[in-house]
């Protein structure tokens, strides 16, 4: 059998080596993949590698651990890191397979190594996620939106159109795509290319108003018309008054599902 994988995600660099440290430990075949500063970041490294087990610390900028649980979903096994027990004991209940409160304590990895190894031995690829497990995942992201408090978006986006610049009201942005070192912006009045990654700008949008489709594309949702369901649970949005249709990959696809 081929060893088992891992990924880690916390913003604290200090915090994922020291976990890696432990796990090389007490878990010597499980190879550590890949390591994530952010939620986002997680779950984009999680659709390349396709680990069997991601560590989310639940509290990271920008998307945090539970939102990114959300993406993942049921596609691996899921441990969550926190210094707060409460929304981990949450999960648990509900399942996950463990959680983790820091300062993390070798000997409680360790009951969670061997919980890890039993489940890895006994999973039969099944990837179904509860209905009740992703709306659990949903309130708990809601409430850690809500206890980061008031917080300023991006209200104007700056973007050379010819030889002018631009500013454009974030509620007239359609849609930002990745393209190459630029990001493309459509908004009501064209189209223009700007040197922000869309890294940088998914962590300064509105939440509640712009979503992320797929890892180069994010769309405001007050200008979706529609959602309709694709092969291999994919999907594409469908802009209000527009012909482009935007891809959904896998990952994002929850976020329509009540469309």
């Amino acid at each position: 059998m081929s060893a088992p994988t891992a990924l880690i995600a916390d913003d604290e660099p200090l915090l994922r080596e020291q976990l890696g440290a432990h796990l090389a430990r007490l878990w010597p075949e499980l190879q550590v993949v890949a390591q994530a500063r952010n939620g986002r970041e997680a779950v984009e490294l999680f659709d390349e590698l396709r680990p069997q087990v991601v560590f989310l610390d639940v509290h990271m900028p920008g998307m945090n651990g539970v939102e990114a649980a959300r993406c993942i979903g049921r596609r691996a096994e899921l441990v969550f890191v926190t210094a707060f027990d409460r929304y981990a004991v949450e999960a648990f209940a509900q399942g996950a397979i463990d959680y983790l409160v820091k300062p993390i304590e070798e000997e409680r990895l360790r009951d969670t190594v061997q919980r890890l190894q039993a489940r890895l031995r006994t999973t039969a690829g099944d990837e179904a996620q509860r209905p009740e497990f992703g709306a659990l995942l949903d309130r708990m992201a809601d409430e850690l939106r809500q206890r980061a408090g008031a917080r300023t978006h991006l209200q104007w986006i700056k973007a050379s159109v010819g030889s002018t610049v631009r500013l454009i009201p974030i509620e007239q942005v359609l849609y930002l795509r990745a393209d190459a070192k630029y990001t493309a912006v459509a908004w009501e009045g064209g189209e223009a290319l700007i040197r922000t990654s869309i890294r940088e700008l998914a962590d300064a949008l509105d939440p509640a108003r712009f979503v992320q489709v797929h890892r180069a594309a994010i769309v405001n949702l007050t200008h979706v018309d529609r959602f309709t369901h694709g092969p291999g649970e994919s999907g594409e949005v469908h802009l209000r008054g527009r012909d482009e249709r935007l891809a959904v990959s896998r990952s994002y696809v929850h976020l329509f599902r009540q469309m």
